[in-house]
């Protein structure tokens, strides 16, 4: 039997890239839920989403990556072969876009406003929450683990991928390069550069260093010459650094004492059950992304078991938030390029010892003081650019349409984002205030709305009215309790006739009450029931996908 070489050159290259890849997750992390006044904003602080939220999310990753470095000493053994590849394993980008704004903050405010916590208890209260969420999801993945194969044959790929593009291309892509790569351009579009060519385009760099290495040090490199720079010509070059307070490390405090009482657990719970809707599309898209990376491992050589895969991410996940991690793992796709850059088994070890050293010393409070945000979020445009793209790839050319579609929720997401930070509570004008809160039920629970809509026209565009219609129905009773299409500031889950009676008496607004809602769906349906009963009596003279093909601009 042929010795493992679980140890290469091609190693160094792919720990750095996975390591980055953890790191920039993070650091979404952070920038998402804290602010300058945290308090006054509703919002964590740095130091707490430091020390007590990232050590537990970093664990999820040393056991997952650990796990999966075991299971390729185990398939090399089996094989005998040499150049078996681990399986990388990481922080979900996607998800981590919706557990802040959609989870986290919404239950540090519900714990200040709605339960009269001070600062201090609330962020105790909306860690928790986003923990019990992991927990939650991770259970989830673990038992559908098995069923990974039929996820893929009930849910359509449009439908799981659709929404991930959605949040890809609007979310991840879009806001770091709005907020941040635009924002300090000298810095920011350098280090896009770089990634752009050695990433996308594949351009091999100087001395074979790795793409998003060489894009976080030159850009970190350009921003603190020109910070110097700024300092001695008296004229700006880059935004002064922001001196944060070093965070003082501090191992987690899990269960302080004033949430050692059972009144306590049952209001994360109903938080958590509340926020669950919205992180649920995302275990189904890991458990396919995860069936997936399986499938391009076995074509570059390596053949994993799909289910011990998939149930590794999802005990890692259970395990990551039973210690107060909050962003759920998933295996990275980017298993066939580690294995081209000739890594093996050292990445995956080597990455899950670091991330466990880092987290248990602290290390992390330093790094995201040192590493500007603007050299390292360019980093994130790829990766929306990659899963858009990807998305597009692995669905059938005739679904693009409903792809293009569950992109559009995502938009509205985005634009009253930006809407809310231009106009925070102010009394708007009548027409502006039913445009406001159009963009508002578009927005609220985006990512189940962009899964039910793409499936529901991908069924159609396969000629299956009557399992679109199920989609709408699906939809109709998501929107009657707020789970879609919430019409409140921040968007809530809860029957309708409170909504209701929280609405503005606007004739205009009231028309978009979840009662509404509810009920154009139900007419959508009933339509669509009727057209599969009309077409069941009509003779069939062709294949509607060969029309649909035939009609596709691809």
């Amino acid at each position: 039997m042929t010795r493992y070489a679980w140890a290469r050159w091609g190693d160094l290259n792919a720990f750095f890239g996975l390591i980055l890849d953890n790191l920039a997750v993070m650091i979404v992390l952070v920038v998402l839920v804290t602010g300058t006044e945290p308090a006054a904003e509703h919002r964590f602080s740095r130091e707490f989403v430091l020390t007590q939220m990232i050590p537990g999310t970093a664990l999820g990753v040393v056991l997952g990556d650990l796990a999966y470095t075991w299971i390729a000493f185990r398939l090399a053994r089996r094989t005998g072969r040499s150049d078996v590849t681990a399986m990388p394993l990481g922080l979900d980008t996607p998800s981590t876009f919706a557990i802040g704004p959609l989870v986290l903050l919404p239950a540090l405010h519900s714990g200040m406003t709605r339960y009269g916590l001070d600062h201090g208890q609330a962020m105790v209260f909306g860690w928790h929450v986003g923990a019990v969420v992991l927990v939650m999801v991770g259970a989830f993945k673990s038992v559908v683990a098995p069923l990974g194969t039929k996820v893929r044959q009930w849910v359509p790929r449009a439908g799981l991928l659709g929404s991930l593009a959605g949040i890809a291309l609007a979310l991840i892509a879009f806001v770091p390069l709005w907020t941040h790569v635009a924002a300090v351009p000298v810095v920011g579009l350098l280090s896009l550069t770089v990634i752009l060519a050695a990433l996308v385009a594949g351009h091999k760099l100087p001395g074979r260093i790795p793409g998003a290495l060489a894009a976080v040090l030159l850009g970190a490199i350009v921003y603190y010459l020109g910070d110097c720079l700024s300092h001695a010509l008296g004229w700006p070059i880059v935004p002064p650094s922001a001196h944060h307070a070093a965070a003082a490390w501090r191992a987690p405090e899990l269960l302080p004492g004033f949430s050692r009482n059972v009144l306590w657990w049952q209001r994360v719970l109903w938080q958590a059950l509340a926020g669950l809707p919205v992180m649920l599309p995302f275990a189904l898209a890991t458990i396919v992304g995860g069936i997936d990376c399986t499938e391009s491992a076995a074509a570059a050589g390596d053949e994993y078991d799909t289910r011990t895969i998939l149930l590794t991410e999802g005990l890692a996940s259970v395990a990551a938030g039973a210690c107060g991690g909050v962003i759920q793992n998933t295996p990275y796709i980017g298993h066939p390029a580690y294995k081209a850059m000739g890594g093996r088994a050292a990445y995956t070890l080597a990455t899950a010892l670091f991330i466990g050293a880092a987290g248990a010393f602290g290390w992390f409070t330093r790094w995201f003081d040192w590493l500007p945000e603007a050299a390292a979020f360019p980093i994130l445009v790829f990766v929306g650019l990659e899963i858009t793209a990807q998305s597009f790839r692995a669905t059938p050319a005739r679904h693009f349409p409903a792809l293009a579609l569950a992109i559009l929720p995502a938009l509205a997401y985005l634009a009253l984002v930006a809407v809310d930070q231009v106009l925070p509570d102010r009394p708007l004008a009548d027409e502006v205030a039913v445009s406001v809160q159009s963009l508002r039920c578009l927005a609220g629970g985006f990512i189940v709305t962009s899964l039910l809509w793409a499936s529901a026209l991908a069924s159609l565009l396969d000629g299956k009215p009557a399992r679109s219609a199920g989609y709408l129905g699906i939809a109709g009773v998501c929107a009657l309790f707020g789970v879609i299409h919430s019409p409140l500031r921040p968007a809530a889950i809860a029957l309708p006739q409170h909504v209701l009676a929280q609405m503005s008496r606007q004739p205009a607004i009231r028309c978009q009450s979840p009662y509404h809602w509810a009920a154009a769906y139900a007419m959508a349906a009933a339509l669509l029931i009727v057209l599969h009963l009309l077409r069941s009596r009509t003779p069939c003279t062709g294949k509607a996908a060969d029309a649909d093909t035939a009609a596709s601009p691809a």
